[in-house]
């Protein structure tokens, strides 16, 4: 049985969870990192060097980093079009994984912390702010590519989508001005239809 190591409330344990829905693979989440500790153990460290969350136990072979591990899920365990059999529209999927980890995690990543981990009166206003500008001109990009297709790389969802599909949650949850941007509203809409999603995306922000 697949084993993934990480707490359910991290966006990159719930990017791996919904792969593994997706795919209909039998899994066991288990709690590591945050308030559940357990990720600076030496038996933890061992498998993943960073002592971040998730760490994912197939058999004997582990593997961190969220978007590999939804690669290799895709790759090994599922099939077209979760990993695109057309090369092609697989390395696009690779570019828009690859955007979110360069581009997009940062700035969502500090919008989180200052309103979901950071009391009102320790926030920084101006921060938070440009944090907000930031995400809402990287978002406008993904909304210009969604004028063409109703997912990410295609008329399907694939992999790309769940790299990128938990920061719409968090955007149009948290408390924010948000510029309208129809394509994006569209797209998290479908994914929002999908069991999958809900279940392991659309939890409580903590």
């Amino acid at each position: 049985m697949l084993r993934v190591l990480g707490r359910a409330n991290s966006i990159n344990v719930q990017k791996v969870m919904w792969c593994c829905a997706e795919l209909e693979l039998e899994v066991e989440r288990v709690d590591i990192g945050g308030p559940f500790g357990g990720n600076r153990e030496p038996e933890y460290l061992e498998k993943n060097p960073n002592g971040l969350v998730p760490t994912l136990e197939d058999g004997d072979f582990v593997l961190w980093e969220s978007h590999s591990i939804v690669r290799y899920l895709a790759g090994t365990y599922g099939a077209d079009p979760w990993f695109p059999a057309d090369g092609r529209r697989r390395a696009l999927d690779s570019q828009w994984m690859d955007w979110v980890l360069s581009a997009l995690h940062p700035p969502m990543t500090a919008i989180y912390w200052a309103l979901v981990r950071t009391p009102p009166e320790d926030r920084d206003a101006e921060a938070l702010g440009a944090a907000r500008d930031k995400v809402a001109a990287l978002l406008a990009i993904l909304d210009a590519r969604l004028a063409a297709t109703a997912y990410v790389t295609g008329d399907q969802p694939s992999m790309a989508d769940i790299a990128l599909g938990g920061y719409p949650y968090r955007w149009y949850t948290l408390p924010l001005e948000r510029p309208a941007l129809k394509n994006l509203e569209a797209w998290y809409g479908r994914l929002k239809e999908r069991p999958a999603y809900r279940d392991n995306v659309m939890l409580p922000l903590t």
